[in-house]
């Protein structure tokens, strides 16, 4: 009679199940983002939300790019504009 063997397969990396997996991209400028477009959305008509470079995380071309990028995906249309310490962004008029 034949010894039965048993394989044990050992994963090489890590598992999981594909339910626990999240589903939506987590960019590096989510958080922010988030943050400046609820407040923008809360804004009334002549306000701009007025964000210090330094809470950015990142270049304010990226962090305008990630904002574009997001507002479009919401429907909502948004301008920015900077200066030497500030990233301004408002509401676009309907």
């Amino acid at each position: 009679m034949a010894k039965k063997t048993t394989n044990t397969y050992k994963p090489t990396f890590v598992t999981m199940r594909q339910l626990d997996i999240p589903q939506s991209r987590n960019g590096k400028h989510r958080r922010i983002v988030t943050e400046i477009l609820e407040d923008v959305k809360e804004l009334g008509p002549g306000q701009a939300a007025k964000v210090p470079f330094k809470l950015l995380g990142d270049t304010k071309e990226n962090v305008r790019s990630a904002l574009s990028r997001e507002s479009k995906k919401r429907k909502l249309p948004i301008s920015t504009a900077a200066d030497a310490e500030f990233l301004y962004v408002w509401r676009q008029a309907d």
